[in-house]
């Protein structure tokens, strides 16, 4: 358990919105350095082409979304900075337990994959509309337009992903009747 009355000595308490918002777009380069990571191992484990395909484009995207974030950071007068995220990791973590667990079952393989990364990309679109609020808050036009495109692609990528999903999920339930 967290004793939130223990602070890291580099963490400083947040006093204002702007404070905040620097502490969210940190956590969130964080997040999407982990992700590109956990993408990149995820495409090569992959057997399913349409789904290796779709993490193939959206590692391009998640390079690009840091890019955007060094830009919102520019923007902001900041220099990029990495506040280590708790929940990318959980994620990551749990995605890469599922993978080893299923590692036997190529089709139980992709479908544990693609959840994963579904589950991944819901918890970016929330972030990235947050961050978008905040950002609307403080009139930065320019920081809203760069998470905006993020947060598009963030969506682009959970319909596909869901719309693999079935399919997945039916090849993976044949091939483990077929197993028998």
């Amino acid at each position: 358990m967290v004793n939130l009355q223990e602070r890291p000595a580099a963490v400083t308490k947040i006093t204002n919105m702007q404070e905040k918002f620097v502490y969210d777009i940190c956590s969130m380069y964080d997040a999407e350095y982990h992700f590109l990571e956990a993408q990149q191992m995820m495409s090569q484990c992959v057997a399913n082409q349409e789904l290796k395909s779709l993490l193939q484009k959206h590692i391009q995207e998640t390079e690009q979304q840091i890019r955007n974030l060094e830009q919102v950071f520019s923007n902001m007068g900041q220099q990029p900075k990495r506040m280590h995220c708790e929940v990318a990791v959980g994620l990551v973590s749990d995605g890469q337990r599922l993978i080893l667990l299923t590692s036997d079952h190529p089709r139980m393989l992709d479908l544990a994959v693609a959840e994963t990364q579904a589950k991944v990309e819901n918890f970016e679109v929330i972030c990235y509309r947050c961050l978008i609020t905040g950002a609307e808050g403080m009139k930065q036009n320019e920081v809203v337009k760069l998470l905006q495109q993020n947060l598009q692609q963030e969506q682009q990528t959970v319909e596909k992903i869901e719309q693999c999903l079935p399919k997945l999920r039916q090849e993976a339930m044949s091939n483990t009747a077929k197993a028998r």
